[in-house]
């Protein structure tokens, strides 16, 4: 597949057997994860809570693993410096504010927080494991000095995040595995915590057909459903083409609390 075209239906019954003929090696690891998913589906029925555990598994073997599924540390900050790269190039400076949603061990955060001033970098994740490899991140980089502040959360409702704060927020594969409410839920909160001329940058499993979901794990979704979505709540959208040039297998889509604030961050 390219790097951003969009997905084939993976939860039907054909292409499984069909992927599975065509990787015989990867069979394993996906009986495994389909194992895992029928256990933790009957422990926990809120989504945020089963893959809370689905992060403590994964990071119980490797924290860059766990993050992306990055099948090597030299992928893990391939990937993190391609999403910094792409923001600063959008205009991110060191004076604004920014929040990343679902930070993992920092895989961009390290550079983000690099690049920001002093306390303008906040990140939030759902698993108390990968916040303590965030941590040992911090150490590694020698960022200390930077007063990163990172937080433990269980919803996407910002309740404790102030209004009109953060002039970028960023979410690199959290979609991909959010089912519809909590997608809507961060919809209907991100707005009161961006700042005027702020944005909130996500990416997502695209789909042109029948939008499905793999195990309780992988979600995929047409473009024009979170873009309606996100005007539901009041957020202009749209889709940022310059992103499908970049070797990654998720699309990305750019959201603003409204189309008339005269600040702009970057293009």
């Amino acid at each position: 597949m390219r790097a951003t075209e969009p997905a084939r239906n993976r939860s039907t019954l054909t292409h499984q057997v069909r992927y599975a003929l065509r990787h015989p090696e990867r069979v394993p690891a996906h009986a495994r994860r389909a194992v895992r998913d029928a256990w933790l589906r009957l422990r926990y029925r809120d989504h945020i809570a089963y893959y809370r555990a689905v992060m403590a598994s994964d990071a119980a073997r490797s924290a860059e693993a766990a993050v992306g599924h990055s099948p090597s540390r030299e992928a893990w900050a391939r990937i993190g410096r391609m999403q910094f790269d792409y923001l600063v190039g959008h205009g991110l400076k060191p004076h604004h504010r920014m929040l990343e949603i679902g930070c993992g061990n920092l895989r961009a955060g390290r550079l983000f927080i690099d690049h920001l001033d002093a306390g303008h970098y906040y990140g939030i994740d759902i698993s108390p494991h990968i916040l303590l490899a965030a941590q040992d991140t911090l150490v590694a980089e020698n960022l200390q000095p930077k007063l990163p502040y990172l937080a433990l959360a269980d919803d996407l409702t910002f309740a404790f995040l102030p209004d009109a704060h953060f002039d970028v927020v960023h979410a690199h594969s959290v979609f991909s595995h959010s089912p519809p409410h909590v997608i809507e839920e961060c919809f209907a909160h991100v707005g009161r915590i961006l700042a005027p001329g702020g944005f909130f940058d996500f990416t997502y499993d695209r789909t042109e057909g029948a939008e499905h979901q793999v195990l309780r794990e992988d979600f995929y979704y047409r473009t024009a459903t979170l873009i309606e979505l996100a005007a539901k709540h009041g957020l202009t959208a749209r889709f940022m083409e310059d992103w499908e040039r970049l070797p990654h297998k998720q699309s990305k889509i750019r959201v603003a609390a409204t189309a008339d604030r005269t600040r702009t961050v970057g293009p």
